[in-house]
């Protein structure tokens, strides 16, 4: 239980983090703060939404301005929308939200320097522009965390530098079009590999989110090419492995002076200490559920997770248990009370009498389901942090993308590390049981394909491990970053 932070003085170099309040940023955001401030001279401050900290310290007092887990800080900003409740893409919601961050994320920064700890470098995950201006305001570096993969960093980057307006829109219609990008290893299909907000603005169908998020991202990439940016060249930490994505990382650096691959370990390392992530959903049920997948025969379970975000329509759960059904296979499947209807829960309560053989799970810690030896396969929306988890924990993987950078990241388990089976969705979007039930028995039945997966997810598992021990190329290229950031400030002092 976290306790309000004592104000005392401290020295060295000392990072804000700032993140959206959501399970998806959230976790590789303080995963980077709490590793930032495990190296000598460095400590480090994580920032989320009002919304977001209050569901990750429910007993701590409204009055608690900063909060301290003995190994980081936590120090809230309002976003002008302290419910938590998601932007319209209006332009004036859009412009009092921003000044509300603005003013408020100040105030963290001014209350932090009046306390002793003054901020020396600002770190912001992917398309938060307001946090560049405060670093501007305030004549402090930042460096941007993409909590993507690599490759669609790539995207992104020649998507607004000549590859959108030049190609990709005039073939938008096309969704076998396949995009060539400067040096990518293979070209991007629109229908199917490409990010859905990029492809959504290529053809101009994108709703008022998706355009809300890629003037977002439009901005990001003008602040980072700005000649007034405080840190030039433009510093990138990366949520990947070189192991992982090495063509992408070495098709970017050109591009951007400073590009780490710091990927945050998912897999509990010897001295790392227990406490790896932060839930926002209850987990109520988790002694229940470790029991049952103790008592489950090995590699038997069919584990399925669509991550913090993705709802279920009646009809698609109805189809998810028609797959289960027709493997005949134990499952696990975690189905967010948040956002169900009531057709849904009527639908899992006649499934949890009819199918006693698995069970339905509000949340549940998803690092130790994967590492559990029951587990065969996890049927995946593609969730970044849900991908590396995957390849980390060395589990077989059934790709079913919906949006965002999903689809890539489908492709790069699927195509480019050979851990997947990929999954197609009706034009509705809705992945039939039929199909679940095809693409789980090709991933781990009998035949060559789930042979060829299953060593690929052993190899896989082992480069990561190196990726991320002590020592390794994880840890060196973050001690790299910190060291340029040291250089920077010895350099701003004198």
């Amino acid at each position: 239980m976290a306790q309000p932070a004592a104000v005392r003085g401290e020295h060295g170099t000392h990072f804000l983090v700032a993140a959206y309040g959501i399970q998806g940023h959230l976790n590789p955001a303080r995963a980077l703060a709490r590793r930032l401030a495990a190296i000598d001279g460095a400590t480090a401050t994580l920032s989320v939404p009002l919304f977001g900290h209050r569901r990750m310290f429910p007993s701590s007092s409204p009055d608690d301005q900063e909060v301290s887990d003995g190994v980081i800080h936590y120090a809230p900003f309002s976003d002008g929308q302290d419910d938590g409740s998601w932007p319209t893409g209006s332009g004036d919601e859009t412009a009092r939200r921003r000044r509300a961050s603005c003013d408020s994320l100040s105030a963290v920064v001014r209350r932090l320097a009046a306390a002793g700890r003054p901020v020396t470098c600002v770190v912001c995950t992917l398309n938060m522009p307001t946090v560049v201006q405060v670093a501007r305001a305030h004549g402090l570096p930042l460096a941007v965390y993409w909590i993507q993969p690599a490759t669609v960093l790539v995207a992104y980057y020649h998507y607004f530098h000549g590859h959108g307006d030049g190609g990709i829109a005039a073939h938008a219609a096309d969704p076998a079009y396949e995009a060539t990008l400067p040096g990518l290893r293979r070209p991007m299909r629109m229908g199917r590999d490409m990010p859905s907000f990029l492809a959504d603005d290529a053809t101009g169908t994108g709703d008022d989110l998706s355009q809300m998020i890629v003037r977002g991202f439009r901005e990001m990439f003008e602040q980072m090419d700005d000649e007034e940016v405080i840190m030039k060249p433009c510093m990138v930490l990366v949520n990947t492995f070189e192991a992982l994505e090495e063509t992408a990382l070495e098709a970017i650096r050109p591009y951007l002076g400073g590009v780490f691959a710091i990927g945050a370990p998912v897999v509990p390392l010897a001295g790392a200490g227990e406490d790896q992530a932060i839930h926002l959903f209850a987990q109520d049920e988790e002694k229940r559920y470790m029991a049952w997948l103790d008592a489950q025969p090995p590699k038997s379970v069919v584990y399925v997770s669509w991550g913090s975000l993705l709802t279920y329509s009646e009809r698609q759960a109805e189809e998810i248990l028609r797959g289960i059904r027709r493997l005949n296979l134990p499952y696990l499947w975690v189905v967010r009370r948040e956002g169900r209807s009531p057709e849904v829960d009527r639908l899992l309560l006649a499934t949890a009498a009819a199918v006693p053989e698995g069970m339905v799970v509000e949340w549940c810690d998803q690092v130790r389901v994967l590492s559990h030896p029951s587990v065969a396969c996890f049927v995946t929306h593609c969730g970044w942090n849900s991908t590396l988890e995957a390849v980390a924990c060395g589990v077989p993987a059934v790709a079913a993308p919906s949006w965002s950078d999903q689809p890539v990241n489908a492709h790069l388990l699927a195509e480019e590390w050979g851990v997947a089976v990929r999954a197609e969705r009706e034009a509705d979007g809705v992945l039939t049981g039929a199909e679940l039930a095809r693409c789980v028995e090709l991933a781990v039945g009998s035949g060559d394909m789930a042979t060829a997966i299953a060593a690929s997810s052993r190899a896989w598992k082992e480069r990561v491990r190196e990726a991320v021990a002590a020592g390794g190329p994880s840890e060196r290229s973050l001690r790299s970053f910190v060291k340029r950031v040291q250089e920077l400030e010895f350099l701003r002092s004198n």
